[in-house]
């Protein structure tokens, strides 16, 4: 393929003029990550508290809004340290959200699948408000904790992508703006 000189400007004009406007206006990537987490005492139990930020790509968003129902779920561990082998797993929990669009309502409805909890939101950014803060979750008791041993507790987001309807799911496993899954926040477990 011939290019002339004319092109190859215009062409480095326009990936220098792309380069400008995506530093002036970052996009911010699609994802979820856990801006902060911790475990406190509360009465006889630790209890969990995190702040999640989820952000959504405009097709997943297009997707949720055609009906598409998004699952995510929340993964718990607290592990005792041991200078042998590999830690172990003195706790592990899981609950998983479902969030889901009904247009007849136009609302956005999030339920906890676990308990069955239900709440309806008028928009997509006060539901993601609540999946976003878990406030005192109990995660174990204190007489289940040795004070003379180390602790380290866990968190994680996972999407799951394979409650996707078929038809999307290899979209969703190549695309970027599909990966919405946080990685482990592991932190020590104050006593």
């Amino acid at each position: 393929m011939h290019v002339s000189l004319n092109n190859k400007s215009v062409i480095l004009l326009g990936a220098l003029v792309i380069l400008l406007i995506g530093t002036a206006y970052p996009i911010k990537a699609a994802g979820v990550k856990v801006k902060s987490a911790e475990i406190a005492l509360l009465g006889k139990d630790y209890v969990l508290t995190a702040d999640i930020d989820y952000q959504l790509s405009e097709e997943v968003i297009e997707a949720l809004n055609n009906g598409v129902s998004l699952y995510w779920t929340y993964h718990f561990k607290i592990m005792e340290r041991r200078s042998y082998l590999w830690d172990k797993t003195v706790v592990e929990k899981a609950f998983r959200y479902r969030i889901q669009y009904h247009a007849l309502l136009k609302m956005y409805r999030v339920r906890n699948e676990n308990n069955g909890a239900v709440d309806n939101f008028s928009t997509l950014q006060a539901a993601l408000d609540l999946l976003s803060t878990l406030r005192d979750y109990r995660l174990i008791e204190k007489a289940e904790i040795d004070d003379q041993k180390q602790y380290v507790a866990g968190i994680k987001v996972n999407f799951e992508r394979d409650a996707l309807p078929l038809p999307l799911r290899p979209m969703a496993y190549l695309n970027p703006d599909w990966y919405l899954s946080s990685d482990w926040t592991i932190w020590p477990l104050k006593k």
